[in-house]
């Protein structure tokens, strides 16, 4: 695996890089030697954070952590990448998808399951409305995300919260 770690507003020590480097460097055995290992460290207050993202054909894997020591965040992260790459596996095999990056051995080693639980549907009208109407809505409804019909492309769209009070559109692709 090839690391590239950076940092923003923090400098990123030896001490931190070999601690990068080794815990997730656990996650070698995942990997091709060729996968590139994008991180971000960075420290906002008291917090700090680190992002990691690693590129695959046709997927990218992403995962980031916080908390009040980075040395935390390292370790939560490289957890939650864990977890998300045996999700991935499992799906791989169920479809019969090319694993370009994955190693073999982590191909033909055998899954534990995480079942994925749905614990509530909704149904509701999708309403034609334009994507500034559509975030007036989903603030007054004190939610994340909200779906609708753009009355413009008559597609189906949401918009959703981004950090720093910001707002993010996601429209379909054709």
């Amino acid at each position: 695996m090839k690391f590239i770690i950076s940092g923003k507003n923090i400098e990123v020590t030896e001490g931190l890089k070999t601690a990068v480097e080794e815990k997730i460097g656990k996650l070698d055995k995942y990997f091709t030697e060729d996968t590139e290992i994008h991180v971000t460290l960075s420290t906002q207050k008291d917090r700090q954070k680190i992002e990691v993202t690693i590129p695959m054909k046709g997927n990218i894997v992403r995962a980031e952590q916080e908390s009040n020591d980075m040395y935390v965040s390292i370790d939560l992260v490289e957890e939650i990448i864990e977890r998300q790459l045996r999700r991935y596996k499992t799906k791989i095999i169920e479809r019969q998808q090319a694993t370009v990056n994955l190693s073999k051995e982590f191909i033909e080693e055998e899954v534990d399951d995480e079942e994925i639980k749905i614990v509530r549907t909704k149904r509701f009208a999708v309403k034609p409305m334009d994507v500034e109407e559509a975030c007036v809505q989903m603030e007054l409804l004190g939610h994340n995300f909200f779906v609708f019909r753009n009355a413009e492309t008559d597609e189906v769209n949401v918009v959703y919260k981004r950090k720093g009070n910001t707002f993010g559109l996601i429209e379909p692709e054709c």
